[in-house]
């Protein structure tokens, strides 16, 4: 600490280290101390934040300054709800590009739910800093799945050198991460966001907001994601968004409707319409996964035709073989002809789970939690054992139309 605070006070801008290595020096204080000698190194490390941004404006930029300083006056308990939310606002609506942390985005969100709690902030903006910090967390979580498409077919061949593994495990923790946290503002939204919330809100607000189409494609968005389609606020905001821009997402929700009022047909029509429409291969690869959790209700093997179309036009898109697998889970009774072989189809579900967690590791919590549920369907040791069927195949002769490989034992 000594001769690190000598060269950081006389020549702060020699070197990038006086920041890098002064914050692990701090932080190192910080936890070996207490009381009033505590404060005042969190504040010098406070003070050391701003200063790297001073001189060197090209590593520090304004958001990861402010969601480390954010970080540290949480964990200290130095700060209101009201000073978080206040400085990492600024810093979001200022700097977005670069405020990619995940805890400062969890405590951007959670401090504004706390002040809403408390009385302080409306339901409108909740929904408003949901929508970009969700937006904002995808955005990140996308380029880190760019990097993983690249490795994963190296990793699959055996060919990854050293340095691609140590990439690889970096990026998948990352992507993991940013999982957790988008499942954490998602609990913490919790039942802010169920119909009997939203509908209020958005009839208050539909006069005075009906021509904003941000605005409108949101709430819209939020019911459909909901499940809140069959109020007839639903269709009316469905239609103001039609009116105001006829987008590949509009053709979506109309198909999602039609599907409600039992005209399959049409239904389909219009998710293809919406595909085709889409020129954005992720938003594409979006639109297509929603029309296959729409389609699942009337015909599982459409879904599964629209889920895999989603997974080629994006290769991350985990949550479509998640969807897939929940397919092949829901149809073990009507796959095979005695109860080994129906339950074989779990095995199938398993390790299409499984692909959703390998290609986006932001859903590998739900993907293993959803492999090993159905993994303890699937015949035991013991079933296969008394089968007499280790090692071999088991074809599952329904709409499925796939071949399972008993585990050896």
């Amino acid at each position: 600490y000594t001769p690190w605070k000598m060269v950081y006070e006389n020549c702060p801008g020699i070197n990038k280290a006086n920041f890098s290595l002064g914050e692990k020096i701090l932080d190192f204080k910080i936890e070996n101390s207490t009381g009033a000698e505590k404060k005042a190194y969190v504040d010098e490390l406070l003070t050391l934040h701003d200063r790297s941004m001073e001189y060197f404006p090209k590593n520090y930029t304004l958001a990861s300054v402010t969601s480390d300083k954010a970080s540290i006056l949480y964990d200290n308990k130095m700060a209101s709800d009201e000073e978080i939310y206040n400085m990492l606002s600024k810093a979001f609506k200022e700097d977005r590009a670069n405020f990619s942390d995940p805890k400062a985005l969890y405590l951007y969100f959670s401090s504004l739910v706390n002040l809403h709690e408390a009385g302080k902030k409306d339901l409108q903006e909740v929904f408003d800093v949901y929508d970009d910090v969700t937006d904002q967390i995808d955005v990140e979580n996308e380029k880190i799945l760019q990097q993983i498409n690249k490795l994963l077919p190296k990793e699959e061949a055996g060919t990854l050198t050293s340095k691609e593994k140590s990439q690889l495990k970096s990026y998948n923790s990352y992507s993991e991460n940013y999982g957790k946290i988008s499942g954490s503002i998602d609990s913490k939204l919790g039942a802010l966001a169920d119909c009997e919330n939203l509908i209020p809100l958005y009839e208050k607000n539909y006069e005075e907001k009906k021509n904003d189409v941000d605005w409108v494609k949101r709430a819209v968005g939020r019911m459909f994601n909901k499940e809140c389609t069959d109020d007839p606020l639903f269709r009316k905001l469905f239609e103001a968004q039609l009116a105001l821009e006829p987008s590949a997402s509009a053709y979506l929700y109309g198909g999602a409707l039609k599907a409600k009022d039992g005209d399959s047909k049409g239904a389909l029509a219009d998710f293809d319409k919406a595909a085709e429409l889409e020129t954005d291969p992720k938003k594409k690869s979006d639109i297509l996964y929603k029309s296959a959790t729409v389609s699942r209700r009337f015909s599982k093997s459409q879904a599964r035709s629209y889920a895999n179309k989603a997974v080629a036009a994006n290769p991350s898109n985990g949550k479509a073989y998640l969807l897939i697998a929940s397919l092949y889970a829901s149809s073990a009774n009507e796959c095979g002809e005695t109860p080994f072989e129906k339950r074989a189809t779990y095995w199938l579900a398993s390790e299409t789970a499984l692909k959703a967690g390998r290609v986006d590791p932001s859903l590998s919590g739900r993907a293993n939690q959803a492999a090993a549920s159905y993994s303890a369907k699937a015949p035991s040791k013991t079933d296969i054992f008394n089968s007499g069927m280790a090692g071999k195949s088991v074809t599952l002769n329904c709409w499925i139309g796939a071949t399972v490989k008993v585990p050896n034992l």
